[in-house]
């Protein structure tokens, strides 16, 4: 794959934020502290009561359990790692996200974004993942993302089109009940596609 060219790329690196983050337009993405744990908590069990708790077969509110450094995996890549996603104005914890699935030999990865409820529809998603695509595209020289999406969570699957997502696949999801069939929708973007999309 032919990488982007240079000044295409170099625009969508993140901006630094505080504590060894990135920022955005909206929030900012740094690493998980112990302070964030209450919150985080609190959006799990939020959360809990709703409904589209897996994307990428993962429950992204496990950032409160991550280790010191904010790792997701820590015996894994060093590229699976937890983020608090802070809103810029006025410094609040709005949501987590997390790299998953990281392959630097392939450059694929995946991730998992969670909103707490009373911050969501503000556009704190959209911004967050334009932060992490960024980064894993453009500082670490990821080549391709990857994500899994319920076909019934429509507003997830909104969200990634409007962020240049394709579709390409759609399989049953192998650990539902037969009687509560679902279907997994995968999407994905590649880096010069995130470089040439006029949506981000």
């Amino acid at each position: 794959m032919v990488p982007p060219r240079p000044h295409a790329a170099a625009h969508r690196a993140p901006a630094p934020v505080g504590r060894g983050g990135w920022a955005g337009s909206e929030v900012g993405l740094r690493r998980v502290v112990p302070g964030d744990r209450r919150t985080l908590v609190r959006f799990d069990r939020e959360s809990a009561r709703r409904r589209f708790l897996r994307v990428d077969g993962y429950r992204h509110w496990a950032a409160h359990r991550a280790d010191p450094e904010g790792r997701a995996d820590p015996e894994g890549t060093g590229d699976d790692l937890h983020f608090a996603i802070e809103r810029l104005t006025d410094g609040a914890l709005v949501g987590s996200m997390c790299t998953t699935q990281t392959e630097p030999s392939s450059g694929r990865f995946s991730y998992g974004v969670g909103i707490g409820p009373e911050h969501q529809r503000h556009g704190y998603a959209l911004d967050a993942i334009r932060v992490l695509l960024g980064h894993m595209f453009s500082t670490r020289r990821y080549r391709k993302c990857e994500v899994g999406i319920y076909a019934c969570n429509h507003a997830s699957l909104a969200l990634h089109e409007k962020l240049g997502f394709r579709e390409e696949i759609r399989a049953r999801d192998p650990e539902e009940h037969p009687e509560r069939v679902q279907h997994l929708v995968l999407m994905s973007i590649t880096r010069s596609e995130f470089a040439a999309y006029p949506g981000t």
